[in-house]
């Protein structure tokens, strides 16, 4: 038994980091966007069966934002994978049901790519918005 309590303890301290190591991406991600000239409208937005990593608005355009931290451009880049994007679209939906003036705005799905000792790669329209 002492063996499961230690196994437990470290997986949840590897769940902690990597919450942490999430929100610290998701913070460089929004500095990054402010600096292109983004104004953040909303971090982290959870909704049952979806969530949106970041909500900006730059001139008439939503932008939806998944944010991608991994030891490799590459392997952040190959990480959104069909299930992740219908849930942003989802938690798009439901966003925009909330934020009804957003709905005459273009609307995008983009990602953020991060990696240690790289420059954030921002990929605009990378995530397919289906709404209905």
């Amino acid at each position: 038994m002492p063996g499961q309590w230690n196994s437990r303890r470290a997986g949840a301290e590897k769940r902690r980091r990597a919450l942490l190591s999430g929100h610290r991406a998701e913070a460089a991600a929004a500095l990054f966007l402010r600096l292109k000239g983004y104004h953040i409208l909303a971090r982290r937005f959870c909704v049952d069966g979806g969530e949106i990593d970041l909500i900006a608005r730059k001139f008439d355009a939503i932008v939806f934002v998944e944010v991608k931290l991994r030891p490799t451009l590459l392997e952040a880049m190959t990480a959104i994978d069909a299930r992740k994007q219908r849930r942003v679209s989802r938690a798009a939906g439901f966003w925009l049901a909330a934020n009804p003036w957003a709905a005459r705005l273009t609307l995008r799905g983009d990602a953020i790519y991060l990696a240690p000792w790289h420059w954030p790669r921002h990929a605009i329209a990378a995530l397919p918005l289906e709404f209905g």
